[in-house]
Order: C-alpha cells, then structure tokens, then sequence
C-alpha cells in the first residue's frame, strides 16, 4: 500500500459525471473508480471556486489584450510540441486575444513565472503547482485533464529498470544509478522517492549516481542509453516508450506503480478579471478531448477541480520532510 492508501476511507460528497464533474476527490478515492462516465451540465456548479463569490473590485478590472502562459517541460516531443501548438490556436479562438506559450527549461522557472504573475495561466504537475501555491495564495486550479485508459482524472509513477543491470526488484536498486526528473516533478520525483523511502532506500546515499534529465522522455532517453539504471517516469511516458520499441518489455522492467495521482491542473490568478475566467474556463471544459493531456496522455478532455484535489500532494511533501516554498 501507498502513502496515498490513508485517503481511502474519505467520502465523495460529489458524485458527479465524467467530462464536467467537480472532483472533491482525494487520490485514493479515485481509485475507487466511483467517477461516472455519463455527461451532463454540472460544471455550472456553484461549489467550484470559479463561481464562488468574488472580490467586486476584480469586476473592475480591464480586460487582458493577451494570454501568457506557461508550461512545464514535462514532455519535449514534437508530438507535444504541435499539441500545444493546435492548444494555442483553440485558446485564441475561443478567447479572441493572441495566447504566448512558453516552455522553460525547467520545472522551477514555470513556478517562478505564475507565483510572480509573469503569466496569466500555467500548466503544472501537481507537485509543481503545489510550491507555486504556497507562494501565490491567489493562484487556483481550474481544470484537468481525463485520462482516456482509465476515465479518471488520474495518473500514476512508475519506477523502470534495465534488467541488464541485475535488477529484478526495488531492493536491487541499491548501489545502481537513477534517474529523477526533477525536484518539482510530481510522477518523475516526488511519488517514487516517496516508495523509495517507504522500502528504507536513502537515494543520496544506497545510488552510486542521482541524475535529473529535466523531463519524462528525456529520463526514458537516458535509461535506454545505459546512462541510469532505472528511472522515476509516469505511466504514460513508459507505455509511449515501450509501444515504440524504446524500452522494451524484455530488457525494461516495470518494477512499481503508484496509487493514482490528482492529474496535472491549468492554474490561473484570481486576480484576473472573473468574466474572463468563467470564459476561459467554459473554453477548456468544452475544448476537443485530444487537445486536453499536453503531458503526452491520451485525453478524453478537461474536468473541473479544486485546490483540495492536491491535499493529497501536499501531504506527501510533509510526510518526507520536503522544504516548503517561501
């Protein structure tokens, strides 16, 4: 059992179809798989925090001329690079102001930039918006992607390894290099140091070597190199590889799966002006299913959720001591 396995016995006090639910959900309840698959119009619910009541001086506010946004560099295949090409496009569509997006290359610089207001929306993993929150009290999510294998607004970690370097279980790992994503990844940091700590594998000290690629693909490029031993990736980057030929089920070997993890949300300031964000939010849930997962999942489009969504995360960066954003 996983660290999120504590949060099975929480109720949902909204049960709500699939494309437009309002989660309330905690991780481990999802995997519970009480997520309907049937649609309705329940994102005009008055419990999403979007339609909650609203500082009247925000009305007040001039409407934007552009939409900055950034996103994390969680997957840098041209695939995903055309994604978010097609999402920009759709976004100035529907919106009608040009929208820049921008990828940095690093995890903590799209922290940066929605923490400081330097954009107006971002995409983040979980963990990553998490630390941005604890900086911004303004910042909130609004959407999430559904992952079209499981229906659910959920993903989970895995840890992979070359079997070639005499690895057959998570104890093996001991005294081999790995390979993390980066310290603001959610799947690619956070959740397998979690596991890896819960079975008494210090990384700093039971790896030869800790490498952080900086993104998914690029950590299942280094582990089919022979530059690491085994890597932290999230599902879906493992299956995408391993139905390329990339790390083959022969040679790479699925050593662990997390519990499923709050999918990466679309985070914006409650300081922009509140017409612009129920438009902006309208766009998103009613946006084509494919353009919806810009972390290289299969999608079948947008859902609401709220900041309680990412308790679950929050307590994780507690449990392992993780230094809180300033």
């Amino acid at each position: 059992m996983g660290y999120f396995s504590r949060f099975s016995k929480l109720k949902n006090p909204y049960p709500k179809p699939l494309i437009v639910i309002l989660l309330g959900l905690t991780v481990a309840f999802l995997n519970t798989g009480c997520i309907g698959n049937s649609q309705s119009d329940s994102n005009k619910s008055s419990s999403n925090n979007l339609n909650s009541p609203v500082d009247p001086a925000e009305n007040s506010q001039q409407q934007l001329s552009s939409l900055s946004i950034v996103m994390i560099p969680s997957q840098n295949s041209e695939e995903q690079k055309e994604k978010r090409e097609l999402f920009g496009d759709y976004l100035e569509e529907k919106l009608g102001l040009p929208v820049n997006i921008q990828i940095p290359e690093n995890y903590d610089t799209a922290i940066d930039l929605i923490a400081e207001g330097k954009v107006q929306m971002a995409y983040l993993g979980p963990f990553s918006y998490v630390k941005a929150k604890q900086r911004n009290s303004k910042l909130e999510p609004i959407v999430a992607y559904i992952d079209r294998r499981t229906g659910r607004p959920s993903y989970t970690s895995t840890i992979v390894a070359n079997t070639e370097s005499g690895i057959k279980t998570i104890e093996d790992l001991k005294g081999k290099r790995f390979g993390f994503v980066n310290q603001s990844s959610t799947s690619g940091y956070l959740v397998p140091l979690s596991h890896l700590v819960s079975q008494n594998i210090d990384p700093e000290k039971d790896f030869t070597e800790v490498l952080y690629m900086g993104s998914h693909n690029k950590n299942a490029a280094a582990l089919e190199a022979g530059k690491i031993d085994a890597a932290g990736i999230n599902k879906p980057t493992y299956l995408n590889a391993q139905k390329s030929g990339q790390l083959s089920p022969e040679k790479y070997q699925l050593l662990w799966e997390s519990d499923p993890i709050p999918n990466a949300p679309i985070v914006i300031s409650r300081e922009l002006p509140a017409d612009f964000r129920s438009n902006l939010q309208k766009a998103l849930i009613n946006a084509p299913p494919d353009l919806a997962a810009l972390s290289g999942a299969k999608s079948d489009g947008y859902t609401l959720v709220q900041d309680r969504d990412y308790e679950p995360i929050r307590e994780l960066q507690r449990t392992l001591g993780l230094k809180t954003a300033e």
